[in-house]
């Protein structure tokens, strides 16, 4: 993995273009401090900073063909560069390195813009062409890569983490308060918007072509419709174990030391099978992060990891985890409610591998969340129940149940509130969904308490615009909706995202096996009923693993990769709270209300508060976050949580 930045100027370069963008690179070294690269022309300057995991030796960029008129900076592995390049040499090209970014210049050479479909690999790339005059910006089929654009009246600016575009100082910095909007409901921003107004991300599978002309954005790819020919359930079986096997194969390729996040669920312990398997002897290095809290995995780790002989890494969540969170907010750009967990394993891990494989993407591909459990025998209600009857007759009602939550003192009932919610929204399932995704803005009450005038006085979309999507087909189910509506949304914009920001942080390649292009079609094909037969999550997979994990994986409970909100209120989060969000602060910003505030530090602590805790945890991260971007100017913020108290 590397860091990617430059910009393209619409008529002849500035002068200070180029210091520019060194100062856009130094803002991201830390995503590869192995080498650093510039490559600049009239009108574009392109800055690379190298993490070396394949070709040590001569794998520098940004990297040319044989006449130096194609040019390439990329983040990322092209894990078919072996098969790609062997094809291309065979076709005449001649290649200058063992890298496996090389083959991109080659293979724009002979396809063009036709060259996406070829690759397999996690990437975002900027590629000039100098005998058209034009750049390319390109990110993977999944978006497990970033890529950033800001597109001003006289330029592009590009990078792989927002801060470098932030490090040009004529950019102004506004808040985006319909991305605060989307944030405050789903603990992530969704789709090519962020929380930086006129900052936007290239969306998965989608590719930019800049020249003097403007910009233009195009998808070179998008998810098929689940289904296919009929399998019976050995060919499935067989079809799963052989395109893992494969998956994990390609991605084993490295120069340095590679190990696996290992938490003792089904998908890590899977791809450690898949390892062992295709290399019995080989002993690789597990890595693993407990919470201080009754639902680590820390011993199902150890299980798994002996298993297979690992030489195994685990290590604990601080006692205090919030001293750390100004450094992770930097690093991630968004107070992501489960960032902390992530970093702190990356920066474990780094002491004994440079690469890791993970298990993000499995749940989503083979339907392994246990709200499916809820969703599945919603089902057919939701078909039967017309719209008209739940515009009519349950939302008013739902309404009416917020109003008598509100005037109760007993915030613990809000739970039950939510639940009842969620029953009155049979008929809606775009409404269902996203009250099981935490969504509450179908309720204008709940805004009226949680915001202050600066978002009140805004006209904010309402959430399930993003999903409505996803759920306007009758004919598809639901189950089949939803595993759709995650692969687009929170799988790129929450986990890979959070993935990506915290391990590059250390300077940390993170592989992600289930997003291999030829495993993820082969899953699409598979139905839905297979994924999830009855009420058991994941059945068709677990079917696949069996005899290929130990037996006592296949029957564990799952946990998220997470902290419980109501330990970590009572660890450091209230007093964080307290001394973050003091009434003067929070009326001053103006975009939170501080009676929510109060309400909750004030309430005794709860189990049924999660909800409460997590909003009051993202309320004191994006105060953080905005003194840190807004605030501080251009320079490197303070790391110290202090700096940020009253």
């Amino acid at each position: 993995m590397c860091g990617v930045a430059g910009i393209y100027h619409f008529d002849h370069k500035p002068a200070e273009a180029v210091q520019t963008v060194k100062a856009m690179a130094a803002a991201i070294a830390h995503r590869g401090r192995d080498e650093e690269g510039l490559y600049e022309n009239e009108r574009l300057v392109l800055a690379h900073q190298r993490l070396s995991i394949i070709d040590l030796e001569t794998g520098r960029q940004p990297m040319s063909n044989e006449d130096g008129s194609v040019i390439v900076a990329c983040n990322g592995e092209i894990y078919n560069f072996r098969q790609l390049r062997k094809d291309l040499k065979a076709g005449g090209h001649v290649f200058s390195t063992t890298s496996d970014t090389e083959v991109l210049v080659h293979i724009y050479e002979d396809l063009g813009l036709d060259m996406f479909n070829r690759l397999n690999g996690i990437f975002a790339f900027a590629l000039w062409d100098d005998r058209t005059k034009r750049l390319i910006l390109a990110r993977d089929h999944f978006g497990v890569k970033p890529l950033h654009i800001c597109h001003t009246k006289d330029r592009v600016l590009f990078a792989s983490e927002i801060k470098a575009i932030l490090a040009d100082n004529k950019i102004s910095r506004y808040i985006n308060k319909q991305s605060l909007h989307y944030f405050m409901n789903l603990r992530y921003v969704p789709g090519p918007k962020t929380l930086f107004e006129g900052v936007e991300r290239l969306l998965p599978g989608e590719y930019a072509v800049i020249d003097k002309d403007g910009l233009r954005r195009r998808h070179y790819w998008k998810m098929p419709r689940f289904g296919g020919p009929l399998l019976d359930e050995k060919t499935a079986v067989q079809g799963i174990r052989q395109h893992l096997q494969e998956a994990v194969h390609r991605q084993l390729v490295a120069d340095v030391p590679l190990g696996i996040y290992l938490s003792g669920g089904m998908d890590s312990s899977s791809i450690l099978a898949m390892t062992h398997r295709i290399d019995p002897e080989k002993q690789v290095d597990t890595c693993t992060l407990g919470f201080n809290e009754p639902t680590d995995e820390l011993d199902d780790a150890e299980r798994v990891a002996r298993a297979f002989d690992t030489r195994h890494h685990p290590c604990a969540l601080d006692p205090e985890p919030l001293k750390s969170l100004p450094k992770v907010l930097w690093h991630v750009e968004e107070p992501k409610i489960n960032m902390l967990q992530g970093y702190l394993l990356a920066q474990h891990a780094k002491r004994f591998i440079k690469v890791a494989l993970a298990g993000l993407g499995g749940d989503e591909l083979f339907a392994g969340y246990l709200a499916y459990q809820y969703m599945k025998p919603s089902d057919p209600f939701h078909r039967f129940i017309p719209a008209s009857f739940n515009r009519r007759v349950l939302q008013p009602f739902s309404n009416h149940l917020m109003d008598a939550q509100r005037r109760s003192t007993n915030m613990t009932l809000d739970e039950y509130r939510r639940g009842a919610q969620l029953f009155l929204s049979l008929g809606d399932k775009c409404q269902y969904y996203s009250i099981i995704r935490n969504v509450w803005d179908h309720d204008s009450q709940v805004r009226s308490q949680l915001y202050g005038p600066r978002m009140l006085e805004q006209k904010l979309a309402p959430t399930r615009t993003v999903f409505e999507p996803y759920f306007a087909d009758r004919h598809q189910s639901f189950i089949e909706q939803a595993l759709i509506a995650e692969f687009h949304t929170k799988l790129v914009d929450d986990f890979l995202l959070n993935e990506d920001r915290v391990s590059m942080a250390h300077g940390l390649e993170v592989r992600v096996p289930f997003l291999d292009r030829d495993l993820v079609s082969f899953a699409n094909k598979l139905p839905v009923h297979m994924k999830m037969n009855g009420m058991k999550t994941k059945s068709i997979f677990k079917r696949a693993m069996r005899g290929v994990v130990p037996e006592f994986v296949l029957h564990k409970k799952k946990w998220g990769f997470a902290f419980n909100p109501y330990y970590e209120f009572q660890k450091d989060l209230k007093e964080t709270a307290q001394q973050v969000l003091t009434p003067r602060r929070v009326k001053e910003l103006g975009l939170f209300n501080y009676d929510f505030v109060k309400k909750v530090l004030e309430h005794s602590p709860h189990p049924r508060l999660r909800w409460h805790y997590f909003t009051l945890w993202m309320m004191v991260g994006f105060h953080i976050w905005q003194d840190m971007f807004f605030c501080n100017g251009s320079s490197k913020p303070s790391f110290d949580l202090h700096t940020y108290m009253a």
